[in-house]
């Protein structure tokens, strides 16, 4: 029996010669830029524009374990997708709402934390480390928490207090459990 499993190095050796990248030890991003070329041979325009059909921003953490499209039963066109580390509510994320909202006809925003989330184990001493180790103090917040519950009313909160958000009566948050797949809703007024 063969193996179909395709070694893969992160360095950033770049093979010479006319074979594979993968196949040569070529980097993930060789991979992934193979498979973009397989993708684009197949491709036809679907024809959509960029305003999502279903009217919904969904905003939640950049977690590899967290399939968005097939958890919530998502098609290609039916969301925009806004994703960072732990799926909090920064000044960004409210850009990128405003933008979905007041340029591209969402009306709705959906937000999604989940179970073991890593910025349960972290601090804001990790902006100290990166300080010492860097010689420059980042001037974002690592928007750490403790209690997932908590953060995802705090970041319902912010998108319905901000000023720029226009459309904040459907604004919903869950805990997705990374062991069942289940979404949880949180109680905005707990």
């Amino acid at each position: 029996m063969t193996s179909n499993v395709i070694p893969m190095t992160t360095s950033a050796s770049v093979p010479t010669g006319s074979e594979s990248a993968i196949a040569a030890g070529g980097t993930v991003t060789d991979r992934l830029v193979e498979a973009n070329a397989r993708y684009a041979d197949a491709f036809t325009d679907p024809g959509m524009d960029a305003r999502p059909v279903l009217q919904v921003a969904v905003v939640a953490c950049m977690d590899a374990r967290l399939d968005l499209h097939a958890a919530l039963g998502l098609e290609l066109g039916d969301c925009h997708t806004i994703r960072n580390a732990g799926g909090v509510v920064t000044d960004d994320v409210i850009r990128s709402l405003t933008i979905s909202q007041r340029k591209l006809g969402t009306r709705s925003v959906v937000l999604i934390h989940h179970t073991g989330c890593g910025l349960e184990s972290l601090t804001e001493d990790f902006r100290n480390e990166l300080e010492a180790e860097v010689g420059q103090r980042p001037a974002w917040a690592v928007e750490s928490f403790r209690d997932v519950d908590q953060d995802v009313r705090q970041s319902m909160q912010r998108v319905r207090t901000s000023p720029f958000v226009p459309h904040t009566d459907d604004v919903r948050g869950f805990v997705f459990d990374v062991k069942t797949g289940l979404l949880r809703e949180v109680d905005p007024a707990s």
